[in-house]
């Protein structure tokens, strides 16, 4: 699938890792899943492929959402991320506003 899901120690938000070989349908249908569920959602993307990938998800994901009258909208802000190969990385978060 490409995605991965960490729950971030509560029950009500899931960050999904988006990379840039995710595929952006995969990565909408687990976010359109998880609004239904009534989660609070983050993408977080690591480079200009990963960033393509989330970008493309969130517009398909409005696309299944539509029809039940939800809109949603991201705010984007930054993050660091220690790997053990890279040391501290940024990566951008997108975090999704259900309308």
């Amino acid at each position: 699938m490409g995605v991965q899901i960490d729950d971030e120690g509560t029950s009500n938000e899931v960050i999904l890792r988006v990379k840039s070989s995710s595929s952006a349908a995969s990565v909408a249908s687990a976010l359109s899943h998880a609004v239904y569920d009534g989660k609070r959602v983050t993408l977080r993307a690591i480079g200009a492929g990963a960033v393509n990938q989330a970008l493309k998800a969130i517009a398909i994901a409005n696309s299944f959402v539509a029809p039940r009258g939800i809109v949603l909208d991201c705010r984007p802000g930054f993050t660091t991320v220690h790997t053990p190969d890279a040391g501290d990385i940024s990566a951008l978060l997108l975090r999704i506003l259900v309308h």
